[in-house]
């Protein structure tokens, strides 16, 4: 487990853009995966549709993973609103890797597939899922917020 040694993003290959409609999840209890409803893998939380344009959404991820503690970013691919971030466990150092995909019309609605993972080990106790649980009310409030709209 090298990575466990490393500081924020260092340790892990760059990600490259993830083709979320190809995502094999693998057996291990160490994913979590919040998607439409009709998403294939089937999610673990359905989310949106999001009534705001998808870089208004994508910019709330940004902003959102920003404040987290622990959370950096790995990689940016802006043109396809697609974002990677490492997110290491307080306790042993432990990187999760997190990938947040944005679609849509420019002028909305857009959808939003949030895909996080466990870097080593079998279980990841419930961490992938807490995050998802955690993130998702954080990007609707953020969206909701005068100040967001203000942007």
């Amino acid at each position: 487990m090298p990575a466990c040694g490393a500081e924020g993003v260092r340790g892990l290959p760059v990600p490259r853009p993830l083709d979320v409609t190809a995502i094999i999840r693998p057996t291990t209890p160490n994913t979590a995966l919040a998607a439409p409803a009709d998403f294939l893998p089937t999610p673990d939380v359905v989310t949106g549709p999001y009534r705001v344009p998808p870089e208004r959404l994508y910019q709330a991820i940004l902003a959102l993973a920003q404040a987290q503690p622990r959370v950096f970013p790995a990689a940016q691919y802006h043109d396809l609103r697609q974002v990677h971030f490492v997110a290491r466990s307080a306790w042993l150092n432990f990187p999760d890797l997190i990938t947040a995909a944005v679609s849509g019309p420019d002028d909305g609605p857009s959808t939003l597939v949030l895909y996080s993972r466990s870097v080593y080990g079998h279980s990841d106790l419930g961490v992938n899922r807490a995050r998802i649980d955690a993130w998702l009310p954080a990007i609707q409030a953020a969206l909701e917020s005068p100040m967001a709209s203000e942007r």
